[in-house]
């Protein structure tokens, strides 16, 4: 633990929002095991495990609930886009091919950085800009979207989704910078969803057999897992130094796709790994060359 707390926030926060990506991959791939149910049932279950493990977490550690004026505002946007992201991105995954939506999707961590400038003045570079846009043409070599009904109302909608989940973590960002703790931002966000769910929950309620409930059960776990430490790695680090590892959730997903599906995949699929980790060492290295404020250690 002390070795962890004496590591450079950049770094801390390269592997946290590497595991939120894997965490991640590991929630689509229960969501996908569990069948055919309702998209907001899934959504449900996925905030509800994350807001129970939160509460708890909260009590155990006897953290204050006291919020300043000026995180109120940002942790209801927070959870508010947050809430838009996933539902848009769960309607999106029901109507339109996975690998079209799972690219749309992915626009996030670009918009992260986007309004990263935008809301929070943070600065990047060209080539820190370039790093998060090739990864972004690396998960294109990967997904292959088709685009074929990018006009459909499908497409706009995993779009905004994507739009949305940028803003949320900017709000993250925000939150951590006005010392708000991570466990209070996943409770505040799980619990929000959770109320915004539940009435199409009540009525509209499908029947599960135990093998779903456990799936998503798990599901909601790896979400758990996901929105910690994704919310940990945005507030050790500027979204324009660690936005471009949150690519890794789709080598990640190929990886279980084989092990789990036994899916193989192809020549492009190999070159847009190839890309999405070339970027990965490309920021790292430049990163460490500049000297970035966040590169120095902790106090």
């Amino acid at each position: 633990m002390t070795k962890w707390k004496e590591m450079r926030p950049l770094y801390r926060a390269m592997i946290l929002i590497i595991l939120s990506a894997f965490c991640f991959a590991l929630m689509n791939m229960f969501v996908h095991l569990s069948g055919e149910l309702p998209a907001v049932q899934k959504s449900f279950f996925r905030n509800f495990i994350a807001f129970i493990i939160a509460l708890a977490a909260i009590v155990k550690n006897k953290t204050p609930l006291k919020l300043e004026k000026n995180a109120v505002v940002p942790l209801l946007l927070r959870s508010l886009l947050g809430t838009l992201g996933i539902l848009c991105n769960f309607y999106a995954l029901d109507r339109l091919d996975l690998a079209d939506a799972s690219i749309l999707n992915k626009m996030s961590p670009f918009f992260v950085i986007i309004f990263s400038i935008m809301i929070l003045k943070e600065k990047i570079t060209v080539p820190q800009l370039l790093f998060v846009l090739g990864a972004l043409v690396g998960a294109v070599f990967v997904v292959k979207p088709s685009f074929a009904n990018t006009s459909t109302v499908p497409a706009f909608i995993a779009l905004f989704g994507g739009i949305c989940a940028g803003f949320a973590y900017t709000m993250v960002r925000l939150l951590g910078q006005r010392g708000v703790k991570g466990v209070i931002i996943v409770a505040f966000f799980s619990g929000f969803s959770c109320l915004v769910t539940l009435p199409f929950l009540i009525f509209n309620y499908h029947p599960m057999t135990l093998k779903q409930f456990i799936i998503l059960i798990c599901a909601g776990m790896s979400a758990a897992g996901g929105q910690f430490t994704i919310t940990a790695a945005y507030t050790n680090a500027p979204a324009r130094e660690v936005s471009v590892y949150d690519y890794t959730q789709i080598i990640f997903a190929a990886a279980l796709g084989f092990f789990v599906f036994g899916q193989i995949p192809d020549a492009l699929s190999w070159v847009g790994y190839a890309i999405i980790v070339a970027m990965a060492i490309l920021m790292f290295i430049y990163n460490k060359r500049r000297g970035e404020p966040s590169l120095q250690k902790s106090q």
